[in-house]
């Protein structure tokens, strides 16, 4: 029994991870190849690890990687045995078969460090269970959160050395500097808006806030669209408002330009279901998903969106219809508590997807009460903790909405109020009321 029990070892592969090693050591072009590939904690043996981290160190600063200046390095580092460390990299070299095969002895050693961090979880997950200290969609919501980041290949949670982070940077940089797009994020499809916020970036949390009427849901939707038809990947768009059928007619009116009153009571003629045709066969080939259900929960929502491949965006219409995070709404808690939760967990959502998320917002009636009406950030329903979560705040504003006799008649106002990328201020945009969309203002005729 006490036998068994000894030998019940977390999988490893102490060839694979030997062979890695000394592939590295024997031929140093490989070592690029692996360090794409394996973290340090992918390697079992303490003392493989403590070779990968020197080779990794030291590949990180361009120093030449061959058994001399690694054993020297270790030196350096503290975990050298003057017994057995040069004897044991000599060893390595001596029983690696050949360098070529370096990508199989990676794929083993990969493949052993998955199955060890799923363990992990299902032993995180028994004990929770046995503790009994959370409820079974707390224990759920606990597991798909970590087979999610184990998927994703990125450590639950832990603490990562600066160089690591430095080298996703440059990576970041090199992208960017190889694109043709004039802003790092997503397109909003409003080439005014993109200049000003420098489209939607990863992880951000874009908080898009107006007072009933003024078009939230149209602009999202014109960011769905665009995105779906050009960024390439999956857009999803959770609506707690309006129905599917609802969301696809305006969809469709906005891509085919046919009038949306003449959608709603179908009296279309020959050339406005030759346009739909076109707009329908342009929409099936994006890969935009929509979810209806009324009563989502961030959790809800962040479950669904894990299980998307290439995911792009998330566009949620709205945060004062979401329920809090899964239970029934406590008795005791307020609705400023209440949204303030929603909106740190969607923060917290949009870095574990690592997608914009797009949240839709009402305004108080703050506004109407004033002079000048358009919105501030005081004016956010339930306020505080929103402000502060958002990457980015913008505010939709119509004049002629307040003001029949107005001269800027269809000229609508994004109102940039927070933005972590760069600054504050407004873009003029044109409201197009029988399409229900928004364009950028045509400045042909305004340059002389």
């Amino acid at each position: 029994m006490d036998e068994a029990l000894l030998t019940r070892q977390m999988p490893h592969s102490v060839e694979a991870e030997q062979s890695v090693l000394g592939a590295m050591l024997i031929d140093a072009r490989c070592v690029p190849e692996v360090i794409e590939s394996l973290k340090s904690e992918d390697f079992y043996v303490k003392q493989n690890r403590d070779i990968y981290d020197t080779i990794y160190s030291m590949f990180n600063f361009s120093q030449t990687i061959d058994p001399v200046t690694v054993l020297e390095h270790m030196k350096q580092n503290g975990v050298y045995d003057e017994n057995t460390s040069r004897n044991y990299v000599l060893q390595l070299m001596e029983i690696t078969p050949t360098a070529a095969n370096v990508k199989e002895y990676v794929a083993i050693v990969k493949d052993k460090s998955l199955l060890r961090r799923i363990a992990e979880t299902a032993g995180a997950m028994t004990a929770m269970i046995q503790e009994g200290t959370g409820t079974a969609q707390d224990v759920l919501e606990a597991a798909e959160q970590r087979i999610y980041a184990i998927r994703q290949g990125r450590a639950a949670r832990g603490l990562e050395h600066i160089s690591g982070v430095i080298l996703n940077v440059y990576e970041r940089l090199a992208e960017l500097a190889a694109s043709d797009s004039a802003v790092p994020g997503l397109s909003t499809g409003l080439p005014d808006v993109d200049m000003a916020i420098s489209g939607l970036n990863k992880s951000d949390l874009i908080l898009l806030a107006a007072r009933p009427g003024m078009g939230k849901t149209s602009f999202a939707l014109n960011v769905l669209l665009h995105a779906g038809k050009f960024s390439g990947k999956t857009v999803v768009f959770f609506s707690l408002e309006m129905s599917r059928e609802q969301l696809a007619m305006r969809l469709i009116s906005g891509e085919s330009f046919v009038d949306n009153k003449k959608l709603v009571t179908g009296r279309l003629n020959d050339e406005d279901w030759s346009r739909i045709a076109a707009a329908s066969a342009a929409l099936n080939k994006t890969r935009i998903l929509i979810d209806d259900d009324p009563s989502l929960s961030v959790a809800d929502m962040n479950a669904k969106c894990r299980r998307v491949d290439d995911l792009g965006l998330v566009v949620i219409d709205y945060l004062q219809l979401m329920t809090s995070a899964g239970e029934k709404t406590r008795s005791g808690d307020n609705r400023q508590q209440i949204v303030s939760d929603i909106s740190r967990a969607l923060k917290i959502m949009a870095k574990e997807l690592n997608v914009p998320v797009v949240c839709l917002s009402q305004l108080s009636r703050g506004p109407e009460s004033r002079t000048n009406k358009r919105p501030m950030l005081s004016d956010l329903r339930e306020s505080g903790a929103i402000e502060q979560d958002a990457d980015i705040v913008m505010f939709l504003y119509r004049d002629d909405y307040y003001n029949e006799d107005s001269e800027d008649h269809n000229l609508a106002e994004c109102i940039i109020a927070k933005n972590r990328h760069g600054e504050t201020g407004t873009v003029e945009l044109q409201w197009l009321p029988e399409y229900t969309t928004f364009s950028s203002i045509d400045r042909r005729h305004q340059e002389f």
